[in-house]
């Protein structure tokens, strides 16, 4: 059985699961965000997926009409997961994902673009190679 409840006098704010009687914290106070394993190890998996990527896309307009669908779509679900990653980030009350989130704002603001402006500009470029690809 499931229980969520907000400790009373707790100094962040944060969550307790209890599971069954087993005690789960939402966080640990004294582990920051980029200590996180699993934050790790999916920058590890999306920088990895993003490096093999390019270098496979490098040979794209060779590729047959069903291998640039399966390379569009192997992107569209690459670009998903990294916004996935980047809302973590904004969510965290962690300073350190905070100051990545405003550095990554500032460095794409210095081309005249949001975070959810790249995104989607992404998502329409992946479209029209798609539309290329099938048409």
């Amino acid at each position: 059985m499931w229980q969520t409840r907000q400790p009373r006098q707790a100094q962040r704010q944060r969550f307790v699961v209890t599971i069954e009687g087993i005690r789960v914290s939402s966080h640990s106070q004294a582990m920051s965000f980029f200590e996180s394993e699993i934050v790790q190890q999916e920058s590890k998996r999306l920088f990895e997926d993003y490096q093999q990527l390019m270098h496979l896309g490098s040979d794209y307009g060779k590729f047959d009409r069903e291998g640039k669908k399966l390379f569009i779509a192997q992107m569209e679900a690459l670009m998903e997961r990294y916004r996935i990653f980047m809302k973590r980030f904004e969510l965290s009350d962690d300073f350190q994902a905070r100051m990545t989130v405003e550095q990554l704002r500032t460095q794409l603001g210095q081309m005249g673009i949001t975070p959810d402006q790249m995104f989607d500009q992404a998502k329409r470029t992946l479209e029209q190679m798609h539309r290329q690809a099938s048409g």
